[in-house]
């Protein structure tokens, strides 16, 4: 009897111990994310000014991508389409929060100025899976309210409403070690950016970089979890975003450099507008050269740390179980050059929406591979929860489709269309419009004039040469999907005066 009540007991709790190993033996998932760091920023990307070993040595390790997308040329937008799988336009964050209010001949579209708390974010579907969620560096995504420990997040370092830093070194701009809630200044338009970095005034010293601290912090959270228990890990760095400062040591080696390779200086003023497209007054053109050094220290300051991390997962004895992704928020800002792509930050051109991206899964990427089908921030929800052996959520990742069979090596396209849409007068000089791309065709539809242009990606990356004109039956094709993909997502418009 005592036999089989225990053989009994035991085939009751095989499933609970299945379970149990399941949980034990899923990934840990650390997602990298840089802010305005330009597709062609990296040395693996082309780029032979700025150096970036560590990403270059991730990428051997893994699979870069080099048609990868932000589903928005602008950083909330990307931010909340990366925690849920939806894309701005079905959210209504469509613009940095808050948008900059400016119009032209027609009122730029209403936004969401938070993501909303019913959103369910990559966080809360990881925590409830069992993960330990961690939030350490730039939220962007609401007030106070909507930070991160609001979003599923269990540890919250340095998130808050801020864009950016008053400083990159210590004490970030917080003299007073304490970040206080700010009653109305969402609706002020104030104290978004180059507002004190929260919580990091403590334990610091003179001279420490921003970057340096965050991934020391995310380091003690990996170091101090519970052995047993997989953790979620979202790291989005403030770099490189201005204020455009580094270590003063590696800038003058980046200063020695561009001498040597004999560079051009460093435009005074770096703004920027494409040709006809231009909104609001401001032209000027982009840098056709990499030819910054203090941004050049950055990009190397922050790849620094993507090693300290790396050598720490090695050290851990956990690298092997531990699916790593690095991209950027947005398109490069003007004070780096993009090419040979057209537009950056704040625009649809290629620009201001295609990023680096390489990913690394021990067991589910192929070292050194380099994947050229087209994938998009959105895709990172769905892709995760097939790697972590979770069911998909399509309808929380709406517009998300998991490119888990790319990191085997599949090469069949895994979306049939992609979407863009900005119905705002962009603070780099776009104005309102939407962009759709299917196969290597891709159409930008100008709201204002209600004008398209039409590109064929496969034989003109740059964008220089409009072939709407020649093309007007694939033109007419094109607008009509992304008109139906505005009319489905119930994307906002902007909005004539009256």
């Amino acid at each position: 009897m005592k036999r089989t009540l225990t053989l009994l007991t035991a085939l009751l709790l095989a499933p609970l111990a299945s379970l149990h190993a399941a949980e034990n033996s899923r990934p840990n998932i650390i997602v990298i994310l840089a802010d305005d760091l330009g597709w062609a920023d990296l040395s693996c990307y082309g780029s032979t000014f700025h150096e970036s070993p560590n990403l270059d040595k991730l990428a051997t390790q893994g699979m870069r991508f080099t048609q990868a997308y932000s589903s928005s040329p602008y950083c909330s937008p990307s931010r909340a389409a990366i925690m849920t799988g939806r894309h701005p336009a079905r959210l209504k964050i469509t613009d940095y929060i808050p948008s900059n209010g400016k119009s032209g001949k027609l009122l730029p579209a209403k936004m969401k100025m938070e993501m909303p708390l019913e959103e369910v974010t990559m966080a809360e579907v990881l925590r409830d899976a069992g993960y330990a969620t961690w939030h350490v560096g730039k939220w962007h995504l609401g007030d106070l309210g909507y930070y991160p420990e609001d979003q599923g997040f269990q540890v919250n370092v340095a998130g808050n409403h801020s864009g950016a830093p008053p400083s990159f070194f210590w004490p970030f701009g917080d003299k007073e070690g304490v970040m206080v809630a700010r009653p109305g200044a969402r609706d002020q338009g104030k104290g978004y950016h180059g507002t004190p970095v929260p919580g990091l005034h403590a334990g610091g010293q003179k001279g420490e970089h921003l970057c340096d601290r965050l991934t020391s912090e995310a380091m003690k959270l990996i170091e101090q979890r519970k052995q047993a228990q997989p953790f979620f890990l979202y790291l989005p760095f403030y770099d490189v975003h201005t204020p455009i400062m580094a270590k003063p040591e590696l800038v003058k080696k980046y200063e020695a450099k561009a001498a040597r390779l004999g560079l051009p200086p460093v435009p005074k003023t770096p703004r920027f507008t494409e040709d006809n497209r231009a909104h609001g007054g401001i032209e000027a053109k982009m840098p056709e050269q990499q030819v910054n050094p203090t941004y050049a220290a950055m990009i190397e300051t922050m790849d620094t740390n993507v090693g300290r991390l790396m050598a720490k997962l090695d050290e851990l004895g956990i690298a092997d179980n531990t699916l790593i992704l690095f991209t950027s928020d947005n398109g490069g800002h003007n004070v780096t050059s993009n090419r040979p792509l057209r537009g950056c930050k704040g625009w649809l051109y290629e620009g201001g929406v295609r990023e680096p991206w390489i990913v690394k899964g021990p067991g589910v990427t192929k070292p050194g591979g380099t994947c050229d089908v087209p994938v998009m921030n959105t895709d990172i929800l769905p892709t995760v929860l097939e790697v972590c052996g979770l069911p998909p959520k399509p309808e929380l990742h709406k517009d998300g489709v998991s490119f888990a069979s790319l990191l085997r090596g599949d090469t069949k396209p895994v979306h049939d269309a992609l979407f863009w849409h900005f119905p705002h007068y962009g603070n780099h000089g776009s104005g309102p419009c939407s962009s759709v791309r299917v196969g290597d065709w891709k159409l930008i539809h100008w709201i204002e004039d209600d004008s398209v242009e039409l590109f064929n990606l496969a034989t003109d990356p740059a964008e220089k040469t409009d072939v709407a004109a020649q093309q007007p039956d694939r033109a007419k094709d094109l607008r009509a999907r992304l008109d139906a993909w505005r009319k489905e997502t119930d994307a906002n418009m902007p909005r004539p005066k009256q």
